[in-house]
């Protein structure tokens, strides 16, 4: 399955916020969803299948400390969340403080997980990074 697209959201009083419809079908309306904590201060978001692929993808990495210290910090922070049958999803308080999400958010499609982003610190990214686009697109599909 490929994730892609930039949903702007928001988040509720009580910390939830609604994945669109295109998405919960996409992801064939997930009864839980892991969220685990990202670069950038974002929070990725996962099906069991697609943090399951991580982990499978981890065990065959060489065993280096920054792989030790990535599984430490990431697994043990990551967290299984219901989705309601709204398509809500409650951000727990320890994972919307580690994000610095604040009541707009923006959710976005990155190949096989979702990242949420405080709306602000999105724009900034995007501010920072747009005009590298073409070198950074060179250099990821250059050869060697």
């Amino acid at each position: 399955m490929l994730l892609t697209g930039t949903y702007p959201r928001t988040l509720d009083d009580k910390k939830r916020m609604t994945l669109p419809r295109r998405l919960r079908e996409l992801l064939q309306e997930p009864t839980t969803l892991f969220l685990a904590p990202g670069p950038d201060q974002s929070l990725w978001v996962y099906t069991q299948q697609a943090l399951e692929r991580l982990a499978e993808k981890l065990e065959r990495t060489p065993t280096k400390p920054e792989t030790r210290v990535f599984e430490l910090l990431h697994f043990a922070q990551t967290e299984a969340i219901d989705v309601d049958r709204s398509g809500r999803i409650l951000i727990p308080d320890r994972l919307l403080q580690l994000a610095g999400l604040k009541h707009e958010v923006v959710l976005i499609g990155v190949r096989d997980h979702l990242e949420l982003w405080d709306a602000e610190r999105w724009q900034n990214y995007l501010a920072q990074n747009a005009s590298r686009f073409d070198r950074v697109a060179e250099a990821a599909f250059a050869s060697g």
